[in-house]
């Protein structure tokens, strides 16, 4: 997988990627990375990249011939098949759903705006997905590429070993449940004394039922969806009977 991150700050991209597992990742060439200064493709003096907008309103928008410059030049870089990636507030929700998609990708070239946004020729011409990581406004892109790249990295094959990814978070539609480490206690809180037990089946069901129980209780739309479309076992589905006392009849899965 290869990132190019088109951007006004390079600095903000190279720092992320000089840290961590996705440095390790870097390193043995499972990831690459290509941070393109947008500034390197105006071509006046001041090496301009903003104007005000037509039409009036507050604030500066990015330049269409700086932008149209540096993704046909990270286009032409390489042979891989490319999608171009706007993110923007405006753009289709991000979910993990997502992430596996793109995760599954050649390349993705991330285009980081600022001000208030880019011209909407670039988007028409160039942009594949328009992309948001939350309802909510941020100074800048290179957060959410950002978000975008820590999210779909580790999902690549030998990142990360597979093991630790399949009980995470929206795996199977539920959260991960809830995790202790040494000492056995401390502040007069005490392990829960089944992780102590070296039962494995039994710690196994505990830790289900935490996910169900935690995924009740923090995103009951996640258990809407997941009942909707089918995507629990019958297991899964037997503790949500047994937890809600509502049987659900349509989906009594695998």
């Amino acid at each position: 997988m290869k990132y190019t991150v088109l951007t006004l700050f390079p600095e903000i991209i190279d720092a992320f990627f000089a840290n961590s597992i996705i440095a390790k990742a870097l390193k043995r060439g499972i990831i690459e990375y290509q941070p393109v200064n947008i500034r390197d493709f105006a071509h006046d003096k001041h090496k301009t990249c903003d104007d005000a907008p037509y039409g009036g309103g507050a604030g500066m928008l990015m330049l269409p011939q700086p932008l149209a410059f540096a993704l046909e030049h990270a286009k032409a870089s390489s042979g891989n098949k490319k999608r171009v990636i706007y993110l923007s507030p405006s753009g289709q929700p991000f979910n993990q759903t997502l992430a596996k998609e793109l995760a599954a990708e050649q390349e993705l070239i991330l285009l980081c705006g600022r001000y208030e946004g880019i011209d909407q020729r670039i988007i028409d011409r160039y942009v594949d997905d328009e992309i948001s990581v939350g309802d909510y406004v941020l100074s800048s892109g290179e957060a959410a590429a950002l978000v975008i790249i820590d999210a779909t990295y580790r999902l690549v094959d030998n990142v990360i070993t597979p093991g630790s990814l399949d009980e995470e978070s929206f795996s199977s539609g539920l959260l991960e449940y809830p995790q202790w480490t040494r000492p056995e206690e401390f502040d007069n809180m005490k392990v829960p004394e089944i992780l102590l037990s070296g039962h494995h089946e039994q710690i196994r069901l505990w830790r289900l039922e935490k996910r169900v129980e935690k995924t009740l209780r923090q995103r009951p739309d996640m258990i809407q969806h997941g009942r909707a479309f089918g995507i629990f076992s019958k297991e899964i589905n037997g503790i949500i009977d047994r937890m809600t006392g509502e049987k659900d009849e349509r989906n009594s899965g695998n």
